[in-house]
């Protein structure tokens, strides 16, 4: 399983920007896709899985301001982040929890959010 993110930049708090996951495997072995953040010195955290089902969930720092959704066309996975804060800044991945497995083993490369105050 190969993920490939994109969408990271530099966006003023309150900004907003759209993070994109393309996985490579069919849909039909995934479980969830969790986007995962990790500032250095922190552990990294979960900030929104979505399910095979399409149930979604939310980290408490998110919540209400980050939206998870994948398009199934093209394998796809977004995070649309809306009211940025310089909080939101880390390096920000995508990962894949398949069927049969309890831990996200596919992970693809990070992309750096930084949010400007």
């Amino acid at each position: 399983v190969q993920l490939q993110a994109s969408g990271g930049g530099l966006v003023q708090a309150g900004g907003s920007l759209r993070l994109s996951c393309t996985t490579s495997t069919n849909p039909s072995r995934i479980n969830r896709v969790g986007w995962h953040r990790q500032v250095p010195g922190k552990e990294r955290e979960l900030v929104a899985l979505i399910t095979n089902s399409g149930f979604r969930s939310y980290g408490d720092s998110v919540k209400g301001r980050f939206t998870i959704s994948r398009d199934n066309s093209d394998n796809t996975v977004y995070l649309q982040m809306y009211n940025l804060l310089p909080e939101d800044t880390a390096v920000y991945q995508c990962a894949v929890m398949i069927w049969g497995r309890s831990a996200y083993d596919f992970w693809g490369q990070g992309t750096q959010v930084t949010v400007s105050s």
